[in-house]
């Protein structure tokens, strides 16, 4: 028989595992210069069962080439230097329906009780790290599921589990700050990787009229309804078009990235992009420009409050540079678009 210490010594093996899975990275480079081959999300496919899709997500794709690549500025974008909390109190879970909640340490909320809130679906701590450089206030809540897409559309499938977290974010702010009226203002629907799974069913419901951002760090798929030809699943992207829509019209802002990864038997997140700008009526234009964490920029496109972004790269830790954008997007459009109340530490 096992002794007692053996025992606990494989079950911390065996959490230290989960816990790497459910960050949804797989296992970090040895150094900045030795990527991996990227680990993207299925996309929902109808016609395949979902233990299927799941195990196309657990793959990484055989096309995408394994190689060195020197990072600019020497830095691994899976594994980024921790600045801290800032303004922030840790990650709080309790009293969450699912999902962990960061909050200013002191105010982020109006004199009524009013809030703006980010709620990022895959990858939270490594998002943590990126929005917590520049947001001033708003309130960000971490949802991380496991590895595929379907892990995310699953758990949102029902109504009732987005409005149970919108209710339980609202009930943390207000035991935080003690104000009873504590309620959310403005909101944001943010996933990279996988986690877009999640958003897609949101923006289906009917709660989806309190989103006012939507933002995707290389994260947007669809199946194929013709691999030969390329034709996407267009049913797949309706909401996501819908909402690209009334972001040109400006009553909504979205914000999507590529990278150049080809993914196996499903469109990659450059064809997705080019499909929405598509339905905008326009095309990506070209770009070069050096972006943050070693992306360059090879095309864009903006409209009124849409924009797109297009990023070589086709190994891991390209795909994981795009949640280096967060700073800037929070900086750049969401806190001067929502004028979010001021915290502190």
């Amino acid at each position: 028989m096992l002794s007692t210490t053996a025992v606990r010594r494989a079950f911390a093996l065996l959490s230290l595992i989960v816990a790497a899975g459910l960050l949804g990275l797989g296992a970090p480079p040895a150094a900045a210069d030795e990527p991996t081959a990227a680990v993207v999300p299925a996309p929902r496919d109808d016609d395949a069962p979902r233990s299927a899709r799941r195990a196309e997500a657990d793959e990484a794709p055989k096309s995408a080439p394994v190689h060195k690549k020197p990072r600019r500025g020497g830095i691994n974008p899976c594994m980024t230097p921790d600045p801290g909390f800032g303004i922030y109190d840790g990650w709080n879970g309790s009293g969450m329906s699912i999902g962990q909640v960061l909050l200013p340490h002191q105010g982020g909320i109006s004199k009524s009780g009013q809030f703006d809130v980010v709620i990022h679906f895959h990858g939270h701590e490594p998002i943590r790290k990126e929005f917590v450089k520049t947001a001033k206030g708003i309130v960000l809540v971490g949802i991380d599921l496991g590895i595929g897409s379907g892990a995310y559309q699953a758990a949102f499938s029902s109504p009732a589990t987005f409005t149970n977290l919108l209710a339980s974010v609202e009930a943390a702010v207000a035991h935080h700050a003690g104000r009873q009226s504590a309620h959310i203002r403005k909101l944001a629907l943010s996933s990279w990787s996988a986690g877009y799974g999640a958003i897609e069913q949101i923006l289906r419901q009917p709660a989806a009229k309190k989103v006012d951002a939507v933002i995707l760090l290389d994260s947007l798929h669809a199946g194929y309804a013709d691999e030969q030809t390329h034709t996407l699943k267009a049913e797949q992207l309706t909401p996501f078009i819908a909402f690209a829509k009334r972001a040109a019209a400006k009553q909504t802002f979205m914000f999507m990235s590529h990278s150049s990864i080809i993914p196996p038997g499903y469109a990659s997140t450059t064809e997705v992009a080019g499909y929405v700008v598509g339905k905008l009526g326009s095309k990506p234009k070209k770009a070069n420009r050096q972006d943050v964490l070693g992306l360059d920029m090879i095309e864009r496109f903006d409209k009124g409050n849409f924009h797109m972004r297009g990023y070589t790269g086709d190994d891991k830790p390209d795909h994981c540079a795009h949640i280096g954008l967060m700073a800037d997007i929070v900086r750049a459009h969401l806190e001067p678009r929502w004028k979010t109340p001021k915290g502190r530490k």
